[in-house]
């Protein structure tokens, strides 16, 4: 007889692979063949300010922080997360907020040492904490570079006075060069985030921001069109944006100038010199497993027949609460069925240069003709190229993402 997983909370998964199979295995399961890679994320919730246009878990630090026991409850989480991971390598790690770089350097030296001492990491793993301009004192990311962070991501996102003001930002244009100055210095690879279409922004000041970025060479760029976000300062007061005429003029005067130096044009957002590609975030777009672990961070972890997705509690005192309760963890549930394929797809088709269709099928345990009237729709729209080796969205499909994805919200 095989067991049913009966209805109500769901419980620690046990340790044994075999006994996860074995529990879940049910009418209309998945089947996955092999689980895919594992990254870990790290929330850090706190910033100087809450910028007008920001929608992610960050909270003005008021005071002196609650570092040592916000890094106790990180422990914690991370120590009740592991029965649902056991035997998993961790391939990244990303250090995100908020502003990590508000943590202290001993602080994030025992951050590290705790990840190393409960999970294997891989040989050689990418390790990203993003920082921003402002809070950059050159010893301390020395500090950092040594308790093992090896790669940087730097939120600029513009080098222009009049532009950072307008978005809130705490750094002038004299800051954020020279936190490009001392990241260059100081780590092998580093990524700059830059945003255009801005308030007000010309065509010719975005040039200048992106010409300015490339001038430092970066291994990886990362360039985000403005959006008003529900629940944001800008989403209630919405400043005077460039149309939509002006923005398509600036994406593609970044392509042309991106691609001219040397960068490849990997993911919607995402430029990198050749080996540099951020592969924590890769792992995403092809619908990867990842632990999120700290206030209100986000978890997708894989069993052989079911996904299940996780918050934790957004508040850093709730969070901390609940953690020292024994589980920090606020929502959770498992992905439908029904919902894998948009779920997939949501992520694949960031991907520029697309996916091979096995990936589908090794990543949610289903076969790709679940998705197929999709795919031929978006096919005859001219959105989608695909044959039996790959399935990409076309340039086309490309500047139309958002419509592409919703395609697949039907199955």
């Amino acid at each position: 007889m095989i067991p049913i997983k009966v209805a109500g909370p769901v419980p620690s998964e046990p340790r044994s692979p075999a006994t996860t199979a074995l529990q879940y295995l049910q009418p209309g399961a998945l089947n996955l063949t092999a689980l895919p890679p594992l990254s870990l994320y790290i929330h850090f919730p706190w910033c100087v300010r809450k910028c007008p246009y920001c929608d992610f878990n960050s909270h003005e630090a008021k005071g002196e922080l609650p570092e040592k026991d916000y890094l106790d409850a990180v422990r914690l989480d991370l120590e009740q997360s592991l029965p649902m991971i056991w035997g998993r390598k961790i391939h990244t790690v990303f250090i995100g907020g908020g502003t990590p770089s508000l943590m202290s350097a001993a602080g994030l030296d025992r951050l590290l040492s705790d990840v190393r001492t409960l999970l294997p990491l891989e040989i050689g793993a990418e390790i990203t904490m993003e920082a921003n301009p402002g809070t950059f004192e050159a010893e301390r990311f020395k500090a950092y570079r040594d308790s093992g962070v090896n790669r940087l991501s730097i939120g600029i996102q513009s080098f222009n006075g009049a532009h950072l003001k307008a978005l809130g930002r705490i750094h002038d244009e004299a800051e954020a060069l020279r936190a490009v100055e001392i990241a260059r210095s100081t780590f092998d690879n580093f990524n700059l985030d830059l945003m255009f279409a801005l308030p007000s922004q010309t065509l010719d000041e975005a040039r200048r921001d992106l010409q300015t970025a490339l001038s430092f060479a970066p291994p990886h760029l990362s360039m985000y069109h403005l959006t008003m976000e529900p629940n944001t300062v800008f989403a209630k007061y919405p400043p005077a944006l460039p149309d939509d005429d002006l923005s398509a003029d600036m994406q593609d005067m970044i392509l042309e100038t991106t691609a001219a130096a040397g960068y490849g044009h990997y993911e919607v957002s995402a430029y990198a010199r050749e080996g540099r590609q951020a592969q924590h975030n890769l792992n995403y777009w092809q619908f990867g497993d990842y632990l999120g672990i700290g206030a209100g961070a986000h978890s997708k972890i894989s069993f052989p027949h079911r996904v299940l997705r996780q918050a934790r509690y957004k508040q850093p005192g709730s969070f901390i609460d609940a953690a020292k309760r024994g589980n920090p963890v606020q929502e959770e549930h498992e992905i439908a069925r029904a919902d894998m394929g948009f779920e997939f797809m949501l992520n694949a088709l960031r991907l520029v240069d697309g996916f091979d269709p096995n990936l589908f099928g090794e990543r949610t345990g289903m076969n790709i003709s679940a998705i197929s009237k999709a795919l031929n729709e978006a096919e005859s729209k001219g959105l989608l190229y695909r044959d039996h080796k790959l399935i990409k969205p076309t340039e086309l499909g490309q500047r139309f993402l958002n419509d592409l994805q919703e395609m697949f919200l039907a199955g």
